[in-house]
């Protein structure tokens, strides 16, 4: 079967009988229709065979996400679990078909959402997947620049990007590997001593990884205005959905009340400040469509994050002036919630001198708080 896409030149041919072979029927052949699937892909991966992974590509793109992700499951217990190393040989396809590897980077996030240990995603796969887009991040973009897309996009299949699912690795890994720290004892109990056992909790490859995928996707959410425009859809079509975020808003709640804050500080101001991060720059570049004030609801009951609020709060529009005093910058914040606006200070006290205004100086660097 595999050799039969290989040699078969006409494309359309070739995805017509894929599609007839492998499209879920909602019968009982599905589940052969799928193990069937998976080897074949399988062996496409192993011996570079790139029609069948384009096809494969159409396949994903097409089914409902219910199928997507068993598809990936297999591939992931294939090259990452059963043989060790095997894990090269699936990291080789990135040049052989690119629009296969994002569809797969997406179904793989769709399957791995950190809602338990069991789906945080195999260190060796974390690995491929932030190499690939670090090399490129344009591959995270393929089918979106590739597809005709329309503005309502079909429910229950994969999204165009894997973004979201992205946001949701980055945001919720510090919370989530911090939770994997404390195993449960055999009477319930939660132990308070962290393990020592090998590749349990976030290790600092682990933390260089999301460090790493988080900048990625920043930059590639930075790209988006311009694509969307490009394509007519900038204000119709949102790539990073709103109603995605609500739940990961309410997993991070959730985790973050789970684990002692105490104990978990810097886990919880880490996974908040990512979340501001990709936040803003998602609603700057058209890829989510929301309000302000959709935000202060939706995150009213997070932690107190000092980004977080300032990203919440948004800028505000300064009335003209004819003329600032020198050294004067308006303000580009409202206070954030929960604290008032600091009253103006009176007149200067008598007994102290006063001083005249900073007067800024071109070609100074200042300090600035690298992207975590």
């Amino acid at each position: 079967m595999c050799n039969y896409f290989q040699e078969q030149t006409k494309d359309s041919v070739r995805q017509i009988i894929f599609s007839s072979l492998f499209s879920p029927q909602g019968n009982k052949a599905d589940d052969s229709r799928m193990s069937l699937l998976g080897k074949l892909v399988s062996m496409a991966v192993a011996v570079c065979r790139i029609p069948v992974l384009e096809c494969a590509a159409s396949w994903l793109q097409r089914t409902p996400v219910v199928y997507c992700v068993r598809l990936a499951k297999a591939l992931v217990d294939d090259y990452c679990c059963l043989v060790p190393g095997s894990i090269q040989t699936l990291k080789q396809i990135f040049s052989a078909s690119p629009r296969f590897c994002c569809q797969f980077i997406t179904s793989v996030t769709a399957l791995y959402d950190l809602s338990s240990d069991d789906l945080i995603p195999p260190m060796d796969l974390l690995e491929m997947i932030v190499t690939w887009i670090f090399e490129d991040t344009r591959l995270i973009l393929i089918t979106f620049l590739n597809t005709p897309i329309a503005a309502n996009l079909p429910i229950g299949f994969l999204e165009l990007t894997p973004l979201v699912g992205l946001i949701r690795w980055c945001v919720k890994a510090p919370l989530a590997y911090k939770r994997r720290k404390k195993p449960p004892l055999s009477n319930g109990h939660v132990s308070n001593k962290v393990t020592k056992e090998p590749g349990v909790g976030m290790d600092r490859d682990s933390h260089l990884l999301y460090s790493k995928l988080h900048l990625s996707v920043l930059q590639v959410l930075m790209t988006l205005q311009l694509h969307l425009t490009e394509k007519n859809l900038y204000g119709r079509l949102g790539l990073v959905l709103f109603d995605h975020m609500v739940p990961l808003v309410e997993e991070i709640n959730r985790l973050a009340d789970e684990l002692n804050p105490l104990n978990a500080s810097q886990e919880i101001e880490l996974s908040l400040d990512r979340l501001a991060q990709a936040l803003q720059v998602a609603m700057a570049s058209g890829a989510l469509l929301c309000t302000r004030d959709d935000l202060r609801t939706l995150c009213s009951r997070l932690p107190h994050n000092n980004l977080l609020q300032l990203v919440i709060s948004g800028p505000v529009q300064q009335s003209p002036h004819a003329a600032l005093p020198p050294g004067f910058y308006p303000h580009i914040h409202t206070p954030p919630l929960g604290y008032g606006a600091v009253p103006a200070h009176p007149a200067a006290h008598p007994a102290l001198p006063t001083h005249p205004g900073h007067t800024f100086i071109s070609g100074v660097t200042f300090p600035f708080r690298p992207i975590r």
